[in-house]
């Protein structure tokens, strides 16, 4: 016997090409500020000791860790980087196709 397997309501949200692809940039701006939340964790500093490091305010650096914003710049991301003890990468991965 064969099942079918029922949608949720995000899977037929998902099926508005509007609506996915708003999420998919929300997603986007998401996982850039949840990596850099993360990656300031792993090296121990806290939000003001980032700040100090790469000469900006704690009120810039929680905004930066705040999914809401969108003006990221490569610059900047080096500078978390770098204060962090990281490396930056970018990269391109291409988009599924159905």
């Amino acid at each position: 016997m064969k099942t079918t397997k029922s949608k949720t309501i995000f899977d037929k949200l998902m099926e508005d090409k509007d609506f996915k692809e708003k999420f998919e940039e929300g997603y986007k701006d998401f996982l850039i500020s949840e990596k850099i939340a993360e990656l300031r964790h792993k090296s121990r500093l806290t939000q003001e000791q980032l700040a100090k490091k790469i000469k900006t305010t704690k009120s810039a650096i929680s905004r930066y860790e705040n999914s809401d914003y969108n003006g990221y710049s490569l610059p900047l991301l080096r500078k978390i980087a770098a204060a962090c003890g990281a490396d930056l990468q970018v990269s391109f991965v291409p988009k599924k196709l159905k």
